[in-house]
């Protein structure tokens, strides 16, 4: 039997993408309709942003372990998290937590490597653009990495959070994500990392300047990978 697959969710629209892939291509694995047992649990992304805009990581861990406790007691036999920023509180909960997890940006690297990409640039919220999650395990992998400047930070920032988030996938807010890709290829980036969850909704591999790498199917994959593996 399929491990059971425990989500702990943070932003509704990337954890439903995150889910979404593992029910249909689980099939792809399992057969026609199947896939493993997912369970999902979501405190609302406001409580995350009250911890989140002042920096207080150990909050954020509180609501993971919160979640992966509840998700534990369902019966899941590990967990992921599809979403990049909190990661920045994954090592405040692994050693503690009830079931072993999978890493989103650990994910993304080895697909880089996989891939023989060298320098990634990296897209998310400020708080993940500008942290260690990214910087720190691609540095580990072997690999590069570059983000856009402060103005266009603080620019895909407010995307994010006023539209991505909202299911609000404008035309001109893709555009300017395609002029930010091309920025980070003309700084001789070969790839770009899509390392908010909900940017893979608007920017369409056949659409960016680089080859894309995103996050929320990549971990979607690895998860479903280990569980019939098992």
């Amino acid at each position: 039997m399929p491990q059971h697959i425990g989500i702990v969710a943070c932003s509704a629209e990337g954890a439903a993408l995150c889910y979404r892939t593992i029910c249909l291509e689980g099939a792809e694995l399992l057969g026609p309709h199947n896939h493993p047992e997912v369970s999902l649990h979501n405190y609302p992304l406001a409580e995350y942003l009250k911890f989140i805009t002042i920096g207080d990581w150990a909050g954020v861990a509180e609501l993971m372990m919160s979640s992966a406790e509840k998700l534990a007691r369902a019966g899941a036999d590990f967990l992921i998290c599809p979403d990049n920023t909190i990661h920045q509180a994954f090592d405040l909960v692994a050693h503690r937590s009830p079931r072993p997890w999978l890493h989103i940006a650990q994910e993304v690297a080895e697909e880089a490597r996989r891939c023989r990409f060298k320098r990634l640039g990296v897209l998310g919220t400020s708080s993940l653009m500008e942290g260690p999650i990214y910087t720190e395990t691609l540095k580990r992998a072997g690999l590069e990495s570059r983000i856009p400047g402060l103005p266009q930070r603080e620019k895909i920032n407010q995307i994010i959070f006023d539209e991505l988030v909202n299911a609000k996938f404008l035309p001109r807010s893709a555009a300017y994500f395609t002029e930010v890709i091309r920025t980070l290829a003309d700084e001789g980036c070969d790839a770009v990392v899509l390392g908010c969850t909900e940017i893979p909704l608007l920017v369409a591999p056949d659409s960016s300047p680089l080859p894309t790498l995103d996050s929320t199917r990549l971990l979607a994959r690895a998860a479903l990978r280990k569980s019939v593996e098992h």
